[in-house]
């Protein structure tokens, strides 16, 4: 299998700024790498074993690390399991699984199956929520609950708007490593300035081959046949998965639905202060 990432030296850019911010964390973890169906998938895992199982999803172009650092207090309650995404710049397998078929379910299913999990709660961002959305189609048996925040597969924004605010100035800066591109960029889709994002991002566009393949939505007969309860939180300047938008069909298509948040001022990517609502929901606090 050919590699996603561009040359030697670029990987070990990549995960060099991986193990950076996994070690600026200042956590307690475990490692575990799981041989599934699909490839080994690198798993951190933080708090005791005691407490009942959370799976933690990063978006697209994330990694475990920037996951927990976005939920860090999660541990008081939960077993974090924050689970680096197949194919994407971080220490999983770079096998590219189907977003139109249930891949991404038989994945997750596959390593609850062998990490022994039964009643977990879930929680993903953007591109994550997608993947538990999977999860839920596949076979929903083991999870308890899930919190989606500003998820893909349920809305999709204006093509048009994405095409000009996103991936012309992305492939802008790929083309001449301008840093103002990747600016203008992040502003778009970043509720605050993230420094690290920029760090990160900047070697992901340049050394690791991306998927642009257009993200699919969730089918209303799909929706209509999940029993686990879904939280959604959408952000109501999110130009790739519109809150607002996103809210009027949840409402539609999940008899499941719990709650809905809509977040005035986010963006895409939430700022801390969000971040912070949003943990409190999954904490019940």
């Amino acid at each position: 299998m050919k590699s996603l990432y561009k040359s030697e030296f670029g990987k070990k850019e990549i995960l060099n700024l991986y193990n950076q911010k996994l070690n600026e964390l200042k956590i307690k973890y475990e490692l575990k790498l799981i041989d599934t169906h699909f490839g080994k998938t690198n798993i951190i895992i933080v708090g005791d074993s005691t407490k009942p199982p959370l799976i933690l999803i990063h978006g697209s172009n994330g990694c475990a690390p920037i996951a927990l650092e976005t939920y860090p207090t999660l541990s008081k309650k939960f077993q974090v399991y924050a689970i680096d995404v197949l194919a994407q710049p971080n220490k999983s397998s770079e096998t590219r699984l189907s977003m139109k078929d249930n891949s991404y379910g038989l994945w997750i299913n596959d390593l609850i199956d062998q990490l022994k999990l039964k009643k977990v709660t879930m929680a993903g961002f953007s591109f994550g929520g997608l993947i538990i959305l999977k999860t839920l189609i596949q076979n929903e048996n083991n999870i308890k609950e899930v919190f989606l925040s500003a998820p893909a597969f349920i809305v999709n924004g204006n093509p048009l708007v994405a095409l000009f605010k996103i991936f012309i100035p992305m492939k802008l800066y790929i083309k001449t490593q301008n840093n103002k591109y990747l600016e203008k960029f992040l502003k778009v889709l970043f509720t605050e300035k993230d420094a690290f994002a920029l760090k990160y991002l900047s070697k992901v566009f340049l050394h690791f081959k991306m998927d642009f393949t257009p993200v699919p939505i969730i089918k209303k007969e799909e929706a209509k046949l999940i029993k686990t309860p879904i939280t959604i939180v959408a952000a109501k300047k999110d130009i790739m998965f519109p809150g607002i938008k996103m809210i009027k069909r949840t409402n539609k298509i999940f008899p499941s639905l719990k709650n809905t948040v809509l977040l005035e001022s986010s963006k895409h990517v939430q700022n801390r202060t969000d971040n912070s609502k949003i943990e409190k929901l999954i904490l019940k606090e």
